[in-house]
């Protein structure tokens, strides 16, 4: 059973996390070309990359509970992030005959985001170590 304190937590990160998602979106969108979504492509990189961080920050430190952990992770990056978004833009790209951009669209989502979060796990885990 989740606590309301996690649930608040959860919640109000979300919050935070969908209304920086429509912000990053739109600035993205509005000094990108439109061949591919790059707002959506933007939103998920950034976040694969901040979650790859934190998730090394969360292996070598304790300094947050359990709830602010919570509110970053699932509330935040969960509402900053979006697959369903990439999805329908993706499918958009394949109902409008674009199969190649739709491709691209998919490889570029799936490998650079986990590219981002390996590499921001990477980079919190060097300097812990150093």
């Amino acid at each position: 059973m989740m606590s309301w304190q996690s649930i608040l937590a959860i919640g109000s990160g979300g919050f935070i996390g969908a209304v920086l998602r429509v912000y990053i979106n739109g600035l993205i969108s509005h000094r990108v070309p439109h061949i591919l979504p790059f707002g959506t492509l933007g939103v998920n990189l950034i976040g694969s990359f901040i979650m790859g961080c934190l998730f090394a920050y969360f292996m070598y430190t304790n300094v947050f509970s359990v709830h602010m952990k919570s509110f970053l992770s699932t509330g935040v990056l969960g509402a900053l992030t979006t697959y369903s978004t990439f999805a329908m833009e993706t499918f958009w790209l394949l109902e409008g005959g674009s199969i190649a951009l739709a491709l691209t669209n998919m490889a570029l989502n799936l490998f650079g985001t986990v590219l981002m979060a390996g590499s921001g796990f990477y980079l919190i885990s060097n300097i812990f170590k150093s």
